[in-house]
């Protein structure tokens, strides 16, 4: 028996059979991915289009796109292209010298791989390109829309819009094709290198380092590197003039007179250099582009740092404030423009601090409108007594506005009766999504008196609303609230006109708690994409990940759904070329509620102005004290414009986009990148006007700015000798992070005007290291917008600037604080208001220009120190100079701060802004309120008796002052549990009873620790 050997296979082992589980997982995972994708994509087609902005996201997607495969292709091509022509210029034979021994391995062991880093390599990369290419559409967009600002520059002459629309998207193309030139070299001189068109070690006489195709190659990436080299140089030049400094930003005389210099020869350097490799593609050497790039860098470490750090410190730094002088200057023009305080209005204001008689006669309209209702404070209180359910809620922060009541403008705290499912005590899918979708009305109260006992003087509340802004509207205005900051992730309304709605109004107390239930009229108005459809009941539960809206009945052929319904997440997704402000506030305008958001076009681009990192600026103790800010500001912008006033309306969800300040340069741009988006002003209804506002972002950012250029003088600025800051809020003490002091709205009059208007102000003192809190300014921007009838108020948005004298000692916020703090009386006072189960709380410090000095004004709440928790107002602290007053209403503090007679009373301003308004809104019902009648001459009010040593006082048998004391603290307790307890109840009789108890016991109490301190 013989045995055959065994046959030889030819060729190469077979291929390894890949995995039918693993190719199947792949195209799932595609699958999946790619539906998602189209999911997002379609929902979102489907959001603008329902929103009427359609083209904003088509004019978006198609810029990146463009972008992306433009870029995709130049990278892809031209990494493709140094392979290719590397692989297919390489020689017949290889060259090899000792150090390229092991080339013929390499070269082994990369063949397989050859096509796939061919092909893949160029992929990845130009993918990569292309993503960096597409968030740069606002950019091209920009460039290729932009127009002039009619302003030049004050060193090369040339328009800003070159700056600002131009120069980014030169730097950025120049920057992209470096890195294309970049990466297509490291790929020519590889594979060069691996298929030996390039050697490197020893040669045999007479040979050469790169084949003739290898030279060329490289010698012309190398000419277009150099080239570019060059242009980025040149744009160098521009850029100084928007570079940051240490004190100032902008060219400097060493930038004009060395730097800019040093980046033209260097230019000139880039371009001989790109020269010489033009010339080594025809001759068989590298020595000249070599030595021209040992030039250039000699070049660039002689000329580009060298000489200026020689300019700077033996010719500047001892004659700086000489030679830095002019362009000092060109910083402060350029600044004051930029952010729009050029024209500030700027008086002296030598403010007296001694108080006299009848000194606030002439200021009477301006205190009787001080805003004693602090927004930040009295949340708790709104929700007490108008959430009305536990599924409603109020924000932390209230708004303030201004509200024509009986034919006068009154200062108003108001909130939105938000959706809060979070007190649902029955959460479920059907309730969350079907039942519970809107809140419902809002509130106001008067800004500048309080209520019964210190409570918000309601003008609007209740449920069903009730008020005088209800009363405004023929048929009262519409308050149900779908879209709010703090509305769900999504609602679903909508119910076919055969079956009963389903949605939740509200409750009828009148009607033994039956619910009255709404059902949204999907046939008139839109407020979301519809999804009635099997397709988009699949897209929208696949969006949100919840088979529920595929299966629920409460879907149907009527239904839409509402989601993206914070207003600022609306206006920012239909318009992301805008900064929005941090603040959103409501207004009832015909006949709906709005919400006003205030939107800005902005730059960090605008030569020679300073840049403001804007988080920073717009940071106080009120926003410190928040969850968060609820937008992202960009970190530093060196020109800003409230160009766009926005509105979303919390009914239906549409978005309206006003053109504020329609001669701006970039909103000009960004209008014929998306035309249509836009509303001219006089489309703003009159009601609307009204409520417009001056935001409060952009003020913060200009009063940072004022701290340093409120001086318009180079050497001014130069020394720093003027130099101011804002305060630390002195009521954000104790444990808190000491921060700015907020801006505040009110009413007030400035000196020199005629008439009081709707404010925003803010203080100044020292700046640097003094420590010494002294009133230098006080900055007021005129606030109101205009009136009912549309038009512009001429001098809205005018910054007036007081200036206080250099040797003033007027005192600031912290001085202020401290002299109510350490008034031996007040905190007295005080200490005992806060004893017990009770607690203080200080309201927001308010300064007015009234006088002839400056009047602060801070109102003290008390709430209970466990248990129901809301503050009423209870005190008022007043200062004038260092003078100090305390008393439970703003007139009787005046008036033992002015002897008696500060002539602030309500009687001394006109008749209508002193009444007291006769339409207030009971807490509990809702209901309006009919005035407590004033007593007459011939009415008398029996005294609360004063205890006798004969009446029992508790533990106060020995009549001694600390027994007496411990008493009243005792029956000031008492009364404070009653007076909740009643509270709680809806019993307003026993709660008045057990109020004036609380009154009584207080005064007890002060007399005896009097007694006892003597």
């Amino acid at each position: 028996m013989s045995f055959a050997p065994p046959r030889r296979q030819d060729g190469p082992p077979p291929a390894r059979r890949r995995s039918p589980l693993l190719i199947t997982l792949v195209v799932l995972a595609v699958l999946v991915v790619a539906l998602l994708f189209l999911t997002n994509f379609w929902t979102e087609v489907l959001w603008f289009t329902q929103v009427g902005f359609a083209n904003v996201i088509w004019t978006q997607w198609i810029a990146r796109a463009v972008l992306f495969v433009a870029a995709f292709v130049i990278m892809g091509l031209a990494v493709w292209s140094s392979f290719a022509i590397g692989y297919r210029s390489r020689p017949v034979y290889a060259p090899s010298t000792p150090e390229q021994a092991t080339l013929d391995q390499y070269r082994e062991a990369v063949e397989p791989l050859r096509k796939i880093v061919t092909y893949a390599g160029p992929v990845l990369i130009g993918f990569f390109a292309g993503a960096a290419a597409s968030a740069q559409w606002e950019s091209v967009l920009l460039a290729l829309n932009g127009s002039s600002f009619g302003t030049s520059d004050p060193e090369f002459g040339i328009d800003v819009g070159f700056y600002v629309f131009t120069l980014p998207v030169l730097r950025f193309a120049v920057s992209f094709l470096m890195a294309v030139v970049v990466i297509s070299a490291i790929a020519a001189v590889v594979t060069h290198y691996l298929y030996g068109g390039l050697r490197i070690g020893s040669l045999p006489a007479g040979s050469s380092r790169t084949t003739t195709e290898a030279r060329v190659h490289l010698a012309v990436l190398g000419t277009l590197l150099m080239l570019l080299i060059g242009a980025n140089y040149w744009l160098d030049r521009y850029s100084i003039l928007t570079t940051q400094n240490e004190r100032y930003d902008g060219a400097s005389y060493t930038d004009v007179h060395a730097v800019i210099p040093s980046k033209e020869i260097l230019t000139g350097v880039a371009v001989l250099v790109a020269i010489l490799f033009v010339v080594a593609a025809f001759r068989d050497t590298w020595r000249l582009p070599a030595i021209g790039v040992g030039l250039m860098v000699v070049s660039a470490i002689a000329i580009g740092g060298i000489y200026p750090a020689v300019v700077q410190r033996f010719q500047v730094d001892p004659n700086a404030q000489s030679l830095e002088a002019p362009y000092i200057q060109r910083n402060i023009e350029a600044t004051r423009e930029a952010f729009d305080i050029d024209d500030v209005e700027s008086q002296p204001y030598d403010a007296t601090t001694q108080a006299e008689e009848g000194q606030l006669r002439d200021d009477a309209a301006t205190t009787t409108q001080v805003r004693l209702l602090d927004p930040q404070v009295v949340s708790p209180s709104f929700r007490q007594l108008q959430q009305n359910k536990q599924f409603y809620n109020f924000s932390d922060n209230l708004s303030v506005d201004r509200y024509d009541i009986d034919g006068e403008s009154r200062d108003t705290v108001i909130a939105v009766r938000e959706l809060n499912l979070d007190g649902l005590a029955d959460r479920n899918w059907v309730n969350d999504h079907t039942v519970y979708t809107h809140g419902f009305g809002v509130v106001a109260a008067y800004g500048n008196q309080p209520g019964p006992d210190g409570q918000p003087a309601f003008f609007e509340g209740g449920i069903p609303t009730q008020g005088s802004l209800t009363d405004k509207f023929d048929g009262g205005y519409e308050p149900r609230i779908y879209f709010s900051p703090e509305a769900p992730e999504y609602s679903i309304v909508g119910a076919p006109e055969d079956q009963d709605p389903w949605e939740l109004d509200y409750q009828a107390d009148e009607q033994g708690g039956q619910q009255i239930l709404y059902g949204f009229p999907t046939d008139e108005v839109e407020a979301g994409p519809g999804i009635g459809n099997f397709l988009h009941e699949l897209l929208y539960a696949l969006k949100f990940g919840d088979e529920q809206i595929f299966f629920s009945d409460r879907v149907n052929s009527a239904s839409q759904i509402l989601y993206d319904r914070d207003p600022q997440e609306r206006i920012q997704k239909v318009a992301p070329w805008l900064t929005l402000d941090s603040e959103v506030y409501p207004a009832v305008v015909d006949g709906r509620v709005k919400w006003v958001v205030d939107a800005y076009t902005t730059s960090d681009a605008y030569p020679y102005s300073t840049r403001e990192a804007t988080q920073e600026a717009t940071t106080d103790s009120l926003t410190l004290a928040a969850q968060g800010v609820p937008v992202e500001l960009p970190p530093e912008v060196n020109y800003i414009r409230n160009s766009v006033k926005a509105t979303v309306d919390a009914y239906d969800g549409s978005v309206d986009l006003y053109a504020w300040e329609p001669e701006d340069p970039l909103l000009q741009a960004w209008e014929e990148i998306f035309p249509g988006s836009l509303q001219p002003i006089d489309e703003m209804s009159g009601e609307l006007m009204s409520h417009v506002r001056y935001p409060q972002d952009l003020f913060k950012v200009q009063r940072t700015l004022l701290e340093r250029y409120h001086v318009t003088d180079a050497v001014a600025l130069f020394t720093g000798s003027d130099e101011w800051e804002t305060p630390d809020d002195p009521v954000a003490g104790g444990d808190t992070v000491a921060s700015k002091q907020p801006p505040y709205y009110l009413t007030l009059q400035m000196p020199g005007e005629e008439t009081p208007a709707f404010s925003l102000t803010s203080t100044f003192i020292p700046g640097g290291n003094t420590n010494r809190e002294i009133l230098t300014g006080y900055l007021a921007a005129d606030a109101d917008a205009g009136s009912e009838d549309g038009q512009v108020a001429e001098s809205y948005g005018t910054l007036r600037l007081l200036e206080l004298p250099r040797d003033s000692t007027v005192p600031g916020p912290g001085q202020v604080q401290n002299n109510f703090n350490s008034n031996p009386t007040i905190s007295e006072q005080l200490n005992i208001l806060g004893r017990g189960d009770s607690e203080v709380v200080r309201g927001n410090q308010l300064t007015l220009p009234v006088g002839g000095g400056l009047l602060y004004v801070q109102p003290v709440y008390i709430q209970s120190g466990s248990g129901t928790q809301f503050p009423l107002l209870r005190r008022v602290l007043v200062a004038f100079g260092d003078q100090t007053g305390y008393a439970e209403t703003l007139d009787e503090a005046l008036d033992q701060v002015f002897g008696g007679d500060s002539g602030a009373e309500a009687g001394d301003a006109d008749e209508a802004e002193s009444e007291v308004p006769t339409d207030q809104v009971d807490p509990e019902t809702g209901e309006t309120l009919e005035p407590t009648p004033e007593p007459t001459e011939t009415e008398t009010t029996e005294p609360t008796p004063e205890p006798t040593e004969t009446e029992d006082t508790g533990d106060a048998t020995d009549g001694s002052p600390q027994a007496r004391l411990d008493a009243a603290l005792q029956d000031a307790n008492q009364a404070l549990t009653d007076s909740n307890q009643a509270l709680q109840d809806g019993d307003w009789t026993a709660y008045g009873e057990a109020q004036e108890r609380l009154q009584a016991a207080l005064e007890e109490a002060l007399a005896a620790e009097g007694e006892l301190n003597q």
